[in-house]
């Protein structure tokens, strides 16, 4: 079905949404969320010698262009997704707003965080209220506002939840530039996690006060925190 709907279609662009990657073709959208594993990758179809290259063990969906180019979606845990759609927002409709979005003002975020009776860790995490972020940069973005996982989103004054949209917008701009996080043998390439202050450093000193970080489970999901700069 994917192959025959494809074949002939110009790739008219790529975007972004949230955590999916948006391959416009004609008349066709194509969708890809890399999950935990999933890996993009572009390469001409032969080598030096005019040989064909092979494809990798995990590759699960292969692109093959008029240029002699390939895209292969490559993920060996099986836990990437992809759609073709016609009409994307049936897959991206209920994400939430783009933290790097000017049109998100501090004003516009505090309204959105107060009326949220969550904490605030698994609100960051929900793709509904904001679009994109993940486990290592909520638990930074948090640690950067001195903010609390646990915290109620809705007691946060304006001045708490603007010091938090900067904070996120700080993490996500230094995870940009450094190309993501290299903390597991699926990546490649990043350096972030030389930069982490609290993630995955639990029993070291937190780099602000010296106290010892600490990690608990917050929905089910491995949460880095300082007890002494968090304070809930």
């Amino acid at each position: 079905m994917l192959r025959r709907r494809l074949i002939g279609q110009n790739v008219q662009t790529v975007w972004r949404r949230g955590k999916f990657v948006v391959i416009q073709f004609e008349d066709q959208h194509l969708l890809i969320h890399l999950r935990m594993s999933g890996d993009l990758r572009v390469e001409g179809i032969r080598d030096e010698r005019g040989n064909s290259k092979p494809l990798q063990k995990h590759d699960r969906l292969v692109l093959e262009f008029r240029d002699g180019s390939r895209l292969a979606f490559n993920d060996t845990r099986k836990f990437g997704r992809a759609w073709l759609t016609k009409e994307p927002q049936e897959v991206l409709g209920k994400l939430g707003a783009e933290p790097l979005d000017p049109a998100l003002t501090e004003a516009k975020f505090h309204q959105m965080i107060i009326r949220r009776k969550r904490q605030l860790k698994p609100l960051l995490l929900d793709q509904t209220f904001l679009a994109g972020l993940g486990n290592i940069y909520v638990d930074e973005a948090l640690f950067l506002a001195r903010l609390h996982p646990l915290q109620n989103a809705c007691l946060l004054s304006e001045q708490q939840s603007a010091v938090l949209l900067k904070a996120i917008r700080n993490v996500l701009r230094k995870g940009i530039h450094r190309n993501g996080a290299s903390i597991d043998w699926v990546y490649r390439g990043g350096e972030f996690q030389n930069e982490f202050c609290v993630y995955q450093r639990d029993g070291q000193p937190c780099p602000v006060c010296g106290t010892r970080i600490e990690r608990m489970l917050v929905g089910q999901r491995g949460t880095h925190y300082c007890p002494n700069c968090q304070k809930k």
